[in-house]
């Protein structure tokens, strides 16, 4: 077991590869942990395409020592405590915050989760059910299954764009073997963080450490397939549904997670579309009333990303919400941001920042996605000195460097079969 310790966070690796950060909040009466693998969407093959996802419901349904779901729920309401997980394309998490008494409980949980679980095979036939059913539901909420539509653009035929929560054929085929397999392939110790955050009594945390996590040995972790990008001029994909409200992605591919130009893409997207004040809000939604929700965010892959414009806008008048959006895009690579624009954008970053560490559960998912991703840890500190560092000429040349019309993507969800007229609104 090796120890490093900074101001505001302690990182400890056992001798079988696990890393963990914890970070005491003693303002705190509760504690988060959190367990993150480095499991997702863009590690499956095309055969098994779902089952992260489908994984990480599979461990709530039972251990060797608590046999059915009931016995894992009952255990974690009799304290109170919030649970749950979630699955994204280069990280699957499971958390469980509590009152701070209760931390021995959760450690002991997580790690009965993850590799005890039964994988019963009358279970796994049920949940088959409950996912085609969550699938069903994406793909009636043309708000969400846009996005998954627009990453698909960008990266067609890659694991990058696949599903997260796969396709309902493989689902209906995923076997118990298919479970162990992939645990043995991904989840081994030296590919997860275990973080927690908030109030804890440490000697008993270090204590617990390798009774709960360090019995697992090491292995080898295979890889991920490289993101591949041949763009050379605007690409469009339009999804025929009968709705009231056209839904649109409009956007670029972008830097990769720990670029260098992150904290400017970031500042760059709170000035499109972070808030009620933001441009794309000011004059899509409220001076022309086009839309009901529109925002601006950058994603970052490991080795890849996209910055891209996300409304909600009218049917009859979607052509003239595309043109606002790409106007926009136009003039912030063009003309240098004011001063004082830039000024607010940082406060309200900032702010974000600021409100969303007085959550244990933020600090600890932040905290050890940092470390699973990037090998090191970014403190609050860290976040508001980088976001203040930001200067117009900054953003100025990071839009630049995104806003160039051969780069463009669009991908629309609504009730149209002609698509040209969309491919000629692509241009600046």
């Amino acid at each position: 077991m090796t120890k490093e310790k900074k101001n505001s966070y302690e990182k400890i690796t056992l001798d079988n590869g696990l890393r963990v950060v914890l970070s005491h909040l003693p303002a705190f009466r509760s504690v988060t942990a959190i367990v993150l693998c480095g499991a997702g969407s863009r590690y499956e093959k095309h055969e098994t395409n779902g089952i992260s996802h489908f994984l990480e419901h599979m461990f709530f349904k039972g251990t060797n020592k608590r046999p059915v779901a009931s016995d894992i729920s009952h255990a974690l309401d009799e304290v109170g405590a919030d649970y749950n997980a979630f699955t994204g394309k280069e990280t699957t998490g499971y958390h469980i915050k509590s009152a701070s008494q209760h931390l021995p409980l959760l450690l002991d949980m997580l790690s009965d989760m993850l590799w005890n679980s039964k994988f019963d095979e009358a279970e796994i036939e049920k949940e088959k059910g409950v996912i085609i059913e969550e699938i069903n539901l994406y793909e009636d909420t043309p708000m969400r299954r846009v996005a998954e539509i627009y990453e698909q653009l960008l990266w067609d035929k890659q694991p990058l764009g696949w599903d997260i929560g796969g396709r309902k054929e493989v689902i209906r085929g995923v076997t118990r073997k298919n479970f162990t397999n992939y645990i043995a392939e991904r989840y081994a110790p030296n590919n997860i963080v275990l973080s927690i955050a908030g109030d804890y009594a440490r000697d008993e945390v270090v204590r617990d450490l390798n009774r709960f996590f360090g019995k697992e040995k090491r292995r080898e972790v295979p890889g991920f397939l490289p993101a591949l990008d041949h763009q050379t001029k605007p690409a469009l994909r339009v999804d025929y549904k009968k709705t009231d409200q056209a839904h649109l992605v409009l956007g670029v591919r972008g830097l990769k997670l720990g670029h260098e130009d992150r904290y400017n893409a970031a500042l760059l997207a709170t000035i499109l579309g972070g808030g009620m004040s933001s441009r794309l809000f000011l004059n899509v939604r409220e001076k022309r009333g086009l839309a009901y929700y529109v925002r601006a965010d950058h994603e970052a892959y490991l080795d890849t990303g996209t910055f891209c414009a996300s409304a909600g806008v009218d049917l009859k008048r979607i052509d003239d919400a595309i043109r606002v959006i790409l106007e926009e895009f136009a003039k912030i690579a063009n003309e240098k941001v004011e001063e004082k624009e830039l000024k607010k954008a940082k406060e309200y970053l900032k702010g974000k920042v600021i409100l969303s560490w007085e959550d244990s559960r933020n600090v600890a998912a932040g905290f050890g996605s940092d470390e699973l991703l990037e090998g090191k840890i970014r403190t609050m500190d860290m976040f508001l000195e980088a976001i203040e560092a930001v200067t117009v000429d900054d953003i100025e040349r990071v839009a630049h460097f995104f806003f160039d019309q051969k780069k463009l993507n669009l991908a629309v969800i609504g009730p149209f079969k002609e698509f040209q007229r969309f491919e000629k609104l692509l241009k600046f």
